[in-house]
């Protein structure tokens, strides 16, 4: 970022606050959106219109005036997945209705319009909007492909200046892309502004589109998702054949291709075609026109997902997919190739593209015959739908999941290859492509000293960068590494805070990792500021690697079990008591082993989409490497002091909590379990977590952190124990629990109450955490929870003995 972009930026955080907005419109898109804003705190009004043939009685009564957008909010706490992070979150919201409400837009500062797709509704609404609003009120329209421009005319000035496209994916609360689409009217500072709160309080990724049909993602989606369809169709493979090839084998979402249009919608897919289909011409506009399948399906009601089917339908516990040919449902098929196989065996996804795409069988004819027309789709289109090649990379991956870009994924499989072989065929190359050959380069983006640096049409320019955004991957390449090992690195982050890096099969924690926890809070407390946990793999970390817990176990080699627990435990307490301030950035799913990470850290930056539990008991086990211990103290720690406390009830929270194996469905719910505590931070942005954790170990070790004092614990004793057990067996006896989860629930118990001590004893860490410990090990040594360890990591799912 230069200096004068970020003097722009401080200026314009005085400019333009957001501190209330206007959703206009509570479908399934408006709801989505109001939720989103509730869940960063920005209170919202959601309007809708008053429903025809109210009764005279319910003219006059405001509920019944409102209960469209009533009912949307409503179904916000019923949806899956949810679109709100707490249910608190619907107190931020509240529901009314055009003809009574617009007054009230005079008191927000964004209006998001996300009504029908038909414009001169929309400017109608607009006309209304611009006579309540407030000066500088930003006004913007969540369309999916009506020209921004056309919905601007005629509106006042300040409205013009302040109005632009703002286009969320469904669901906005997961889905990370937002296109900004200015119209030329749309003032520069409006655009920076909503660019930088897109990203800094809405979290998103966002790209600056052009105001061309349906922008840049669906654009583009849309238009391999057909090239996909009339492959298939002209070359006979089958719904599940095309799925099993075109989703993670080449680096795209599991749904693939066919799974992907049942969750969108095919009425929803039809009418995005057909926005294209309109405003182009010739050989594109061929493309963009529905086979005759999907209008059939169309007239059948074959939505998907939304009506119960549609390319595939679920018939009991068998998934269908559906015959292009007989228009029947029958069992899904998979394409099995040599070149499947092969690619298994390559080192990293432009290894395994580049194998699937060439190959000499049923395999790479499909993928050839979708990425070629695609890669030069997408080519054709620079500067047309956006400025550069790196927005329409990240626009596909932010919007469609996709792991690498259209220009990435044409470096992968080759562009001179490609190329070549594209000429072969008789399939145009369009100019910016050629361009690049023509200048003796042969990839889209290169990368020179660990920055990257994207084609823009004449030269490479460095793809810009934002401060916080820390990719770990390209810094590592820049700076290197302090140690690692096989499990784990440390990295110097610069400015004196260092970071633990996480790298092992799933971020599973086994000796190497504690290993490099040891060495990198010794190394931090003699070196550094404080220390970073955190990562960019798929999830923090799963837990403890349960294939060497179970393979000991079953060698009965509980003797280097115990080492191993002791080791993991004295580790944890290393991260409690060290001298410089830790902090751990989880995100994802951050469960058993991964949660005990970071619940002894001295502060806990989360992600927002942070699925934080203590989840042991799903495999025949309790905690063992404190959690039991933490989560108590955090639930004490959390009580005002100078309160009574009743150590029962606390004991009582955290004993369902890791009994059930309760885990947050976000940063926030995991607060709500304790898990967090009212100091700790949650980044909304999952890319700025990192940074946002980085500058809280700065500012702990700047304002003087001071190591934690090693306090005496009180424990509610046997009368705890036998409380907590009483709840335990009364659901033995109503059968909700098997005889093996309650003798999992006594040793839960026994731990939590401090085994046999009276009520309110004082005792210290370490007595609790042998008590962990041995619990932990009796267990592990239990075959029925040897079993339910074997299930887990074989068919991935707990098994009830």
């Amino acid at each position: 970022m230069n200096i004068h972009s970020k003097n722009i930026r401080e200026a314009l955080h005085v400019t333009y606050q957001i501190k209330k907005a206007a959703v206009l419109g509570s479908g399934v898109m408006g709801s989505g959106i109001a939720a989103h804003l509730a869940n960063i705190g920005i209170p919202t009004l959601l309007l809708d219109m008053v429903p025809r043939n109210l009764s005279d009685e319910d003219k006059a009564n405001s509920k019944a005036r409102n209960q469209i957008a009533q009912g949307s909010l409503d179904k916000l706490l019923k949806q899956k997945p949810a679109p709100l992070a707490s249910k608190k979150n619907l107190a931020l919201l509240t529901a009314g209705n055009f003809e009574d409400d617009l007054d009230k837009l005079k008191d927000v500062e964004w209006i998001i319009e996300v009504i029908v797709e038909n414009l001169d509704i929309k400017k109608g609404l607009y006309e209304k909007i611009d006579a309540v609003r407030k000066p500088g009120t930003i006004v913007s329209s969540n369309t999916s492909g009506i020209s921004i421009n056309s919905m601007a005319e005629g509106r006042s000035e300040d409205f013009q200046k302040h109005f632009l496209g703002t286009h969320f994916f469904n669901p906005p609360r997961y889905l990370k892309l937002l296109e900004v689409i200015p119209a030329t009217s749309t003032s520069s500072e409006v655009i920076e502004f909503m660019k930088e709160f897109g990203e800094d309080r809405l979290g998103k990724g966002v790209v600056i589109a052009k105001d061309t049909p349906n922008f840049i993602a669906n654009r583009i989606g849309t238009y391999g998702l057909l090239v996909t369809l009339r492959e298939m169709l002209a070359r006979g493979y089958s719904v599940g054949e095309v799925d099993s090839v075109t989703g993670p084998a080449i680096g795209r979402p599991k749904s693939a291709t066919f799974r992907t249009l049942d969750v969108v919608g095919l009425d929803t897919f039809g009418h995005v075609a057909k926005n294209v289909f309109d405003q182009t011409t010739g050989d594109e506009q061929k493309v963009f026109e529905l086979p005759a399948m999907i209008t059939k399906m169309l007239e059948n009601g074959w939505l998907g997902a939304k009506s119960g089917q549609g390319f595939f339908v679920k018939k009991g516990k068998e998934i269908l997919e559906l015959n292009h040919e007989t228009m029947e449902y029958e069992a899904v098929k998979k394409l099995k190739t040599p070149s499947l196989e092969m690619a298994k065996q390559q080192k990293g996804l432009a290894a395994k593209v580049k194998t699937l795409t060439y190959a000499k069988d049923r395999t790479g004819e499909l993928l050839w015959s979708i990425l070629a027309p695609t890669l030069t789709y997408s080519a054709k289109l620079h500067g047309e739908i956006a400025d550069d090649i790196v927005a329409i990379d990240n626009a596909m991956k932010w919007g469609f999941g996709w792991e690498q870009g259209p220009f990435e994924i044409w470096d992968a499989i080759g562009v001179k290859e490609s190329v070549e072989k594209m000429k072969v065929e008789g399939l145009e190359i369009p100019s910016f492509a050629q361009s690049l050959l023509d200048l003796g380069f042969d990839s889209f983006y290169k990368e020179d000293n660990g920055d990257t640096y994207f084609f823009n049409g004449q030269d490479y320019s460095l793809v810009p960068s934002n401060e916080k955004v820390i990719n770990l991957k390209q810094f590592k390449k820049k700076h290197g590494v302090i140690k690692r090992n096989s499990g784990a690195s440390l990295i110097d982050l610069g400015d004196g805070i260092a970071l633990l890096e996480f790298h092992s099969q799933a971020n599973s924690i086994g000796p190497d990792i504690i290993q490099m926890i040891n060495f990198a809070v010794d190394e931090v407390e003699k070196n550094f500021k404080g220390l970073v946990i955190g990562n960019q793999g798929k999830n923090f970390s799963v837990g403890a690697n349960l294939g060497m817990i179970l393979m000991e176990a079953q060698d009965d080699n509980i003797f280097e079990l115990d080492f191993v627990v002791r080791s993991f435990q004295n580790a944890m307490l290393k991260i409690k008591y060290s001298s410089k301030p830790v902090v751990a950035a989880p995100f994802g799913m951050t469960l058993g082993g991964g949660a005990e990470v970071c619940l002894p850290a001295a502060h806990i930056q989360a992600s927002h989409e942070t699925y934080m539990g203590l989840v042991e008991v799903g495999v025949g086990l309790i905690p063992g490497g404190g959690g039991n211990k933490e989560l108590y103290m955090k639930h004490l720690k959390g009580l005002p002091n100078g309160v009574h406390i009743d150590y029962q009830f606390v004991a009582n929270k955290v004993f369902e909590t890791i009994a059930t194996a309760k885990v947050s469905t976000s940063g926030e719910e995991a607060r709500e379990n304790n898990f967090l505590s009212f100091v700790d931070g949650i980044s909304v942005n999952a890319d700025h977590l990192i940074y946002d954790a980085k500058q809280v170990a700065l500012s702990l070790y700047e304002n003087n952190y001071k190591t934690p004092l090693r306090e005496k614990v009180p424990v509610t004793g046997e009368s705890g124990y036998a409380t907590l057990l009483l709840g335990a067996e009364g659901m033995f006896l109503s059968g909700f629990i098997s005889e093996h989860d309650l003798k999992i629930a006594k040793k839960l118990a026994y731990v939590l109450a401090g085994g046999k001590v009276p009520y309110g004893t004082l005792v210290n860490e370490q007595y609790l955490l042998d008590l962990e410990r041995e619990a932990f090990l009796s267990l592990v040594a239990e075959p029925k929870s040897q079993a339910r360890m074997q299930n887990m990591l074989v068919k991935g799912k707990p098994l009830r003995n």
